[in-house]
């Protein structure tokens, strides 16, 4: 092929070329071929989509400096171009068959192709690319990723090289018959558009090579083949998975007689007067624009989805799926074409629209959200709220949306409860801004200020539990000291809230002066304190790398606790334990000693109880779920907890927290309180996090005339904590491959959510019964295409699934002990994969297979209770609506 001077000419002090350099007067004549594989992440290549584009290949060297071999002026010119299938097997389907090449490629981007490129090599490496202005973007490209391939050194070594991939990492490795050129290509700059979930629980994992291989005979290169793979899989569930081969094959036929060397002693003189139309452009490859043929408007796609975001079609996968391709159109639209749709919509869909809208997290469909919504009337308090909450689950906020609610909290509001929202909002963006490297950003050193601003002064008494809540959500460490001063001075909720944000920082957080101010705490050294109080800021010491100390001095306090408070807390340390959690080494060390392990401490009755288990468990991947209820002595809920927690590898997730708290009910039945809960007022309410933000919590009742009159009135319905459509994965990116072809990444996965809980009260059957209800529909797609602008392969993945988890508590405290009944149960689902394989030229023509899998996930109980941890891996034969069973113990 590209010749190199033998050793005896070529030598370094000679001054001759350490690249690729070619012989005077000679043409050497190439069959080049560039081809692309796009499966599922296992398939074999023949089971793939893809094309190959092939054709010979003239080069020519016109140009070299007189004062130096290393300085040349080459051309390179594509001729005889065909395009066909990678898969022989398709046979009378091929989309080529009877097609010629003009009219596949286009006649217009043929001649372009076809025209003659030059490149300025310099020491082997690619100076300038030089060629006609205004050819179309997708065939430079396929010029660059041919030029690219010309660029190389003879010896071993680590560089920085820019070709189409950007400016990249390269290991050579120089040996007798080759040279091997390693791209790392997670080091290449290049501007793409691109975003991915801050979280990686449900981020893609990916993994890119790129070897090119020059074969060299008799120190000449003869062949140069070029391989890069992309693969990815989402990290969530790795059935969602893709793969790109993309080949380069450049090889020698023939040599024969040339034209004569260009005269001149500058390349750019020597340009001109070949042909003046030659520009240098960069050889870093550009944006193909994307385009849409037949696609439907916005108005028109929506039309078309609406029905199946009406409310009563929520819990269907369908739904979801309309949602994701919804946001996938809102993100080309502009703000005009959105605020009509939504100043058009009617009531009942309008909250489902307003996610999709916030969702898509552009600053067109921002613009219109906000001009949509007015927070100074209280006609569309739940539209404010949802666009909020939808704020909250951003997959990639950026600062303008920061920046945006900051400037809606100075203002006023028509609901308290939307300006609390707002701020516990403020604090998740914080978080997220930071947890992306943006911390240092103007509008997230604002929120930080004036959430930590309004605990240290607060204005009005009643937002110190709105900016704990922010806390809870931004997690800033300067908040520790903050929260330790409420923690251990404030009254019983704010105490009690401010343990709990505690509860949510990562362990490095918790140092030994934090455990210090806990311990204080647990053991009332300076002031009574709440049960939950007590037990929040135990659970803090034990999962934390607690101290021989630590743990010996709780363990020394059970049997000195209120009735109910022993229970719980020797469930809570037996969890831990069953559950191998990193504090049971401690833990065993100091039940070793007597006065800390016996009979006596050990066997304190009660029904509180703590209990943590798997859902799922594999070696990738593990789902847990976690119960707490404790109760006071005379048998009423003070605290339900019930968590749901997804881990892959080192990254976690916080699925789900349903809080249901209760105090100062024991005046209805005429029973004393617990030491610490005598003034409390009569309160019920509800607290959820869902996917690692903390929500508003809602009311049930609050104080003794409103519980009476909730009482009387009472339906029995659930309250709803939480509804609506959340965007939760969502990837994309834009990639370059080095033979010139665009390939694009979409992941997207949503669900519909829908968690009420309800607190039911009788005094006259002397019974109180909770109950949590979560459903939720779930659809994640993949779309993966690999484009030449004139034929495009594809790759559509889907997994959808509708599920349902259901919790219910009931106590009958007409005696001691009370009993105690506790179920939860899963119903059974049906998890769908499809799977689409396409490939198409850009007149229309297409090859589509499809292939899809349909499976039933059994329901079950899932235990509550160590006495019952047997069950663990039942799983209950599926019934009409889903397999429950409960029992009394």
């Amino acid at each position: 092929m590209l010749s190199f001077f033998p050793p005896s000419c070529a030598t370094r002090n000679a001054g001759h070329t350490t690249g690729l350099s070619l012989n005077n007067e000679r043409l050497y004549k190439l069959t080049y071929s560039t081809e692309v594989f796009l499966d599922g992440g296992k398939g074999k290549l023949q089971d793939s989509v893809g094309y190959r584009i092939s054709s010979d290949v003239d080069v020519v060297l016109l140009w070299r400096n007189p004062d130096g071999d290393d300085d040349q002026l080459i051309q390179v010119t594509i001729t005889a171009v065909n395009v066909e299938n990678v898969n022989q097997q398709r046979g009378e389907k091929s989309i080529f068959k009877g097609k010629n090449t003009a009219k596949i490629i286009g006649k217009d981007n043929l001649e372009a192709l076809q025209r003659p490129m030059l490149l300025h090599l310099v020491r082997g490496k690619v100076k300038e690319f030089y060629s006609y202005e205004n050819e179309p973007v997708g065939i430079e490209n396929l010029k660059r990723g041919l030029a690219s391939l010309f660029q190389m050194q003879l010896s071993s070594g680590t560089t920085n090289e820019v070709d189409i991939s950007g400016d990249c990492k390269v290991t050579y490795q120089a040996q007798q018959d080759k040279v091997v050129k390693t791209k790392a290509l997670d080091t290449c700059k290049i501007e793409r558009s691109g975003f991915t979930t801050v979280n990686q629980v449900l981020g893609v994992s990916s993994k890119a090579t790129s070897v090119t291989t020059y074969k060299i005979e008799d120190s000449f290169v003869t062949a140069v083949f070029a391989e890069e793979t992309r693969a990815f899989s989402l990290n969530f569930l790795q059935t969602i998975a893709g793969k790109i081969v993309s080949k380069q094959n450049l090889e020698l036929k023939t040599t024969e007689a040339g034209p004569r060397l260009v005269p001149g002693k500058q390349v750019a003189g020597v340009i001109k007067a070949l042909d003046s139309k030659y520009t240098a452009i960069p050889i870093v490859g550009q944006v193909l624009p994307k385009t849409c043929k037949g696609c439907p408007s916005l108005a028109e796609l929506w039309q078309s989805i609406r029905k199946h975001l009406e409310p009563d079609n929520l819990s269907k996968a369908e739904a979801v799926s309309s949602f994701l391709a919804f946001i996938q159109h809102l993100r080309t639209a502009k703000r005009e074409e959105i605020l009509q749709i939504l100043k058009a919509e009617k009531k009942e869909v309008l909250p489902q629209l307003v996610d999709a809208v916030t969702s898509a997290q552009t600053p067109d469909a921002l613009e219109a959200i906000l001009d949509f919504l007015d927070f100074k009337s209280d006609s569309s308090i739940v539209l404010q709220e949802r666009f909020l909450y939808a704020c909250g689950f951003a997959s990639h906020p950026d600062e303008e949306l920061l920046r945006a609610l900051l400037s809606k909290f100075k203002g006023s509001f028509a609901s308290n409860d939307i300006r609390e929202t707002v701020m516990i909002i403020i604090g998740a963006l914080v978080r997220k801004l930071c947890q992306n490297e943006g911390c240092k950003l103007k509008a997230v050193v604002e929120a930080k200020k004036l959430i930590l601003g309004g605990l240290e002064k607060p204005e009005k008494k009643e937002d110190t539990v709105m900016y704990l809540l922010a806390l809870k959500n931004a997690l800033l460490p300067e908040g520790i000291p903050l929260l330790l001063k409420y923690a251990e001075a404030g009254e019983g909720p704010v105490s009690h809230l401010a343990t709990t944000v505690l509860q949510r920082y990562d362990v490095s957080f918790i140092t030994d002066e934090v455990k210090k101010t806990l311990n204080r705490i647990y053991h009332q050294n300076r002031k009574v304190h709440e049960k939950t109080v007590r037990t929040a800021a135990a659970a803090v010491i034990l999962k934390n790398n607690p101290s021989y100390m630590d743990v010996k001095n709780i363990l020394l306090s059970i049997g000195e606790l209120p009735k109910e408070m022993n229970k719980y807390m020797l469930t809570f340390v037996r969890d831990i334990l069953n559950f191998e959690m990193p504090s049971s080494k401690m833990i065993r060390r100091v039940l070793k000693e007597m006065v800390a392990h016996n009979y006596d401490r050990f066997s304190k009755s009660g029904s509180s109880s703590t209990y943590t288990g798997y859902i799922q468990r594999g070696p990738h991947a593990a789902s847990t779920y976690s119960l707490d209820i404790l109760y006071s002595g005379s048998g009423i809920l003070r605290r339900s907890n019930l968590n749901v927690f997804q881990y892959i590898g080192k990254a976690d997730l916080h699925g789900s927290q349903v809080v249901i708290e209760a105090q100062g009910l024991e005046s209805l039945i005429a029973a004393t309180p617990d030491e610490g809960e005598e003034n409390l007022d009569s309160y019920a309410g509800m607290s959820a996090i869902l996917f690692d933000v903390q929500l508003r919590p809602v009311t049930f009742f609050s104080g003794y005339s409103d519980l009476m009159s909730k009482m009387l009135s009472a339906s029995g319905d659930p309250v709803s904590v939480v509804k609506g459509l959340i965007l939760l994965i969502d990837h994309s990116q834009d990639i370059q491959l080095q033979s010139g072809l665009k390939a694009n990444m979409e992941i997207q996965g949503g669900l519909a959510i829908d968690i009420s809980g309800s607190m039911e009260f009788s005094l006259w059957y002397r019974e109180s019964k909770t109950r949590v209800k979560n459903r939720v529909a779930v659809v994640i797609t993949s779309d993966v295409t690999v484009d030449s602008s004139f034929v495009k392969a594809g790759l559509e993945s889907r997994a959808e699934t509708e599920a349902g988890l259901e919790f219910i508590s009931t106590v009958q405290f007409s005696q001691y002990p009370f009993l105690v009944c506790m179920q939860m149960d899963r119903a059974e689902a049906p998890f769908r994969t499809f799977e689409t394989k396409y490939e198409r030229l850009s007149t229309g023509r297409g090859y589509v297979s499809r292939r899809s899998k349909e499976s039933l996930v059994a329901g079950c109980e899932l235990p509550l209770h160590q006495e019952n941890s047997e069950m663990c891996n039942v799983v209950f034969p599926p019934q009409p609506e889903s397999a429950s069973s409960g029992g009394w113990f």
